[in-house]
C-alpha cells in the first residue's frame, strides 16, 4: 500500500472551477443568471468565462497575479469568480462599502495587476487611485512608490451608460474578444494554489488579507450546499454581496447545484420581493438588518410569497422576535456564523427534526443559536480567555 503513488486515475486537484465545468456539460440549457431582462443559460455562463479567461491572459496575467473587483451584485462579478482563476490568477472582491482610504491600503497590499470597476464605483475608485499614488500615503505605508492596476470598466449589461473611460477596456469588450476555444482544463496543478484574496472590513484597524486555497473554496462550498441540504435547480437570490466570503461561497455553489443566479444591483425591499415572485427564489442569504428591510416595506413595495424562501442569515445573532416576524411572511432561517478569517460559514444552528413539535416562539429560540461546527470543521471548542480551558457545554458559560 506504500507504494501506491498518485495519478489521473486516483487523485485530481479539489477545486470549485470543476463545478463550472459540471454545469456545462449536465446543465447547459438551463438558466444560470438572471438580471434584470437579461438570461444566460449554462453553455453561455461557461463559455463567456472561457472568453474573458483567456482575455485576462492576453493582458499578461500569468499565475497567482491578483485581479481585483469593486462592483456589486452584477454577472460580471459573477462570472469572475470562475474566470480570474481559470487563467490562473487571484480573485480579490472589494467591499463596496469601505472608503477610498481602505481600497487603497488593499490594492497596495494586494499588489493588483488590474482592477474592474462598476460605472457607479467610478469616483471611489479614482479617489482610491490618486491616494495610492499620493507622497503622504506612501509615507505613512512606509512604501515605494506603487504601480497602478490597469482599470477595466463594467457597464451596465442590461441598461448600458456608455460611459468610456479613455485608453481603458470594458468588461463586455474582453468577454467578446476573448478566444472561444480556450480550455481551462489542468488550470490547477495544486490544491492548495490561492484562488482568492478576501480583506477583512476594517472595522478595528485596516483591512487584514486572507488567502483562500482552491482546496478550502471547493470544500467550504460543499459545507454549504450539503449543510443547507440544497436541492437541485435552486433559484438563488443574490441579496448578499458577493464581496462577504465570496457570498459565502455560493458563488460557486450555485453552480455546483445547476441553479439559476438572481443577481439585484441594489438590495432594497421592492427589488427583493418582487424578484422573489417573479422568478420563485427559492433560496437566498442576507445579514439581519434585510430582514428589517422586508418587514418595514411598504404596501406597494410588497409582493406576496406563495412558496417557502430559504433564508440562511448571519453576520449578526438575529432576534427571537425577529425570526418570527419574518418566517409569518413565508421565509424559512437556518443561522449561521462565519469570518473572512474562517474561510466561510464555520458554524451552524443543526436543526433536529424533534424540534419540529415545539411553538414558533420556542423554534425562534433555538434558530438564535448556531455553535455546531459544519461537515469539513475538524473541531469547534469555547475557551476560557484567560486559562484557555474548554468552558463548560451547559449553553450560558460564556467563554
Amino acid at each position: 500500500m506504500d507504494e501506491l503513488p498518485k495519478c489521473g486515475a486516483n487523485y485530481v486537484p479539489l477545486t470549485p472551477l470543476t463545478f463550472l465545468t459540471r454545469a456545462f456539460k449536465s446543465y447547459a440549457n438551463r438558466t444560470s443568471i438572471i438580471y434584470a431582462g437579461a438570461r444566460f443559460t449554462w453553455e453561455q455562463t461557461y463559455k463567456r468565462c472561457c472568453r474573458l479567461a483567456s482575455s485576462l491572459q492576453s493582458l499578461n496575467i500569468v499565475k497567482n497575479d491578483v485581479v481585483s473587483v469593486l462592483a456589486p451584485n452584477v454577472p460580471a462579478t459573477y462570472e469572475m469568480h470562475f474566470a480570474v482563476p481559470m487563467a490562473g490568477a487571484v480573485l480579490n472582491t472589494i467591499n463596496t462599502r469601505l472608503d477610498p482610504m481602505n481600497i487603497a491600503i488593499i490594492l497596495k497590499h494586494s499588489e493588483a495587476k488590474l482592477l474592474f470597476v462598476d460605472y457607479e464605483y467610478l469616483e471611489k475608485a479614482r479617489k482610491a487611485l490618486e491616494l495610492l499614488m499620493s507622497t503622504n500615503f506612501i509615507t505613512a505605508q512606509n512604501s515605494k512608490k506603487i504601480s497602478l492596476p490597469q482599470v477595466i470598466l463594467i457597464d451596465d449589461l442590461y441598461s448600458p451608460t456608455r460611459i468610456q473611460l479613455q485608453d481603458q477596456l470594458e468588461y463586455e469588450q474582453l468577454v467578446h474578444q476573448g478566444n472561444p476555444e480556450y480550455a481551462p482544463e489542468n488550470i490547477v496543478d495544486d490544491e492548495w494554489d490561492p484562488i482568492v484574496l478576501n480583506y477583512t472590513s476594517g472595522t478595528t484597524s485596516e483591512p487584514k488579507g486572507v488567502v483562500y486555497s482552491h482546496r478550502g473554496a471547493f470544500l467550504s462550498t460543499l459545507n454549504t450546499i450539503m449543510g443547507w441540504e440544497m436541492g437541485t435547480e435552486p433559484v438563488y437570490l443574490w441579496s448578499l454581496p458577493m464581496f462577504h466570503i465570496n457570498g459565502w461561497t455560493l458563488t460557486w455553489g450555485i453552480a455546483a447545484r445547476g441553479g439559476t443566479n438572481v443577481c439585484i444591483r441594489n438590495t432594497t425591499a421592492q427589488e427583493i420581493y418582487s424578484n422573489i415572485t417573479l422568478h420563485k427564489v427559492t433560496h437566498m442569504c442576507c445579514a439581519p438588518t434585510v430582514f428589517n428591510i422586508l418587514l418595514e416595506a411598504k404596501p406597494h413595495e410588497r409582493c406576496e410569497i406563495t412558496t417557502p424562501v430559504q433564508v440562511m442569515v448571519g453576520g449578526a445573532p438575529p432576534p427571537t422576535a425577529l425570526i418570527q416576524k419574518i418566517e409569518e411572511l413565508g421565509f424559512h432561517v437556518v443561522h449561521c456564523y462565519g469570518i473572512t478569517e474562517a474561510g466561510g460559514t464555520t458554524l451552524v444552528c443543526e436543526w433536529q427534526s424533534q424540534w419540529n413539535k415545539l411553538s414558533r416562539e420556542d423554534q425562534a429560540n433555538l434558530k438564535v443559536r448556531q455553535g455546531i461546527s459544519v461537515l469539513t470543521l475538524e473541531d469547534v471548542d469555547v475557551k476560557n480567555s484567560k486559562t484557555m480551558q474548554s468552558v463548560p457545554h451547559d449553553g450560558k458559560t460564556m467563554g
